[in-house]
């Protein structure tokens, strides 16, 4: 996979985003790849809350990707990444719309420094556990494994009485910063989270353009901190099985239906 053609901000962001994706799900020893310039695809499922394949560009072709999935577990997703996909008629409802967003190096924050928060980067698998399971609220599952943490990927950690309350997932991809796993609790809100991770990411990787995606009240939250969106993508679910549209031909239903395993 090169990053030829990254001209405008919203390549890089996918790009970066399918990588740590790829980062993940390579750490569970998962057969993930990328399909020259169009796709990034697992052929095994993926872990809990990662999709199974990413569009790289515009007009991916659908059955392509279905083929080499497997749509046959439970929880089979698809990042379409430009919004431009139709799964509907082979299963897949949306799980949920949001945008790309794309913050040029130097912009300015609406943070709160003095939030009281003590902000570090995650260092060994124990305080990689505690942290996950801060994110996730209950426990920590092994989603995210210790052979992350390195050059290009750090996981945040925002304490309070030494208690992680705040944090957020850096990686360093396709010539910019990706931020994700966000999250704040208890009294801590979600500007500090961002104003934590931003001041990291300016010390980490200096006079690098900061990318992600939000929707929502989060996306008018990265707004505030200097993000502009960028394009829109969209999550595809898996949910029933293979069902057929009204205007598909019958030798061509057979054909699909062959087509996806």
């Amino acid at each position: 996979m090169t990053t030829d053609d990254l001209d405008t901000p919203l390549r890089p962001a996918v790009l970066n985003n399918a990588l740590f994706c790829h980062a993940v799900c390579r750490a569970h020893g998962l057969p993930a790849d990328f399909d020259d310039e169009s796709l990034w695809l697992s052929t095994s499922r993926t872990p809990p809350l990662y999709p199974d394949a990413v569009t790289l560009g515009p007009g991916a072709p659908e059955e392509g990707l279905l083929r080499r999935m497997d749509t046959d577990s439970p929880g089979c997703s698809v990042k379409d990444s430009f919004a431009d996909l139709d799964l509907e008629g082979d299963g897949f409802e949306v799980l949920f719309d949001a945008q790309w967003i794309h913050r040029p190096a130097g912009a300015p924050t609406a943070g709160a420094p003095s939030s009281g928060l003590e902000w570090s980067e995650v260092a060994g698998g124990g305080e990689l556990a505690l942290w996950e399971a801060a994110w996730d609220g209950e426990e920590s599952t092994g989603l995210f494994r210790p052979v992350l943490l390195g050059e290009e990927i750090a996981f945040l950690a925002g304490r309070r009485d030494g208690r992680i309350v705040a944090g957020a997932a850096l990686n360093l991809a396709a010539g910019v910063v990706g931020v994700s796993n966000l999250f704040a609790h208890d009294d801590a809100d979600t500007d500090a989270a961002w104003t934590g991770a931003l001041a990291a990411a300016a010390a980490r990787w200096p006079g690098r353009d900061v990318v992600g995606y939000e929707s929502g009240d989060d996306l008018a939250t990265a707004v505030r901190h200097g993000f502009t969106p960028i394009g829109p993508l969209r999550v595809w679910l898996r949910t029933s099985e293979r069902t057929r549209r009204l205007d598909v031909q019958p030798a061509a239903r057979v054909d699909r239906m062959n087509s996806a395993r």
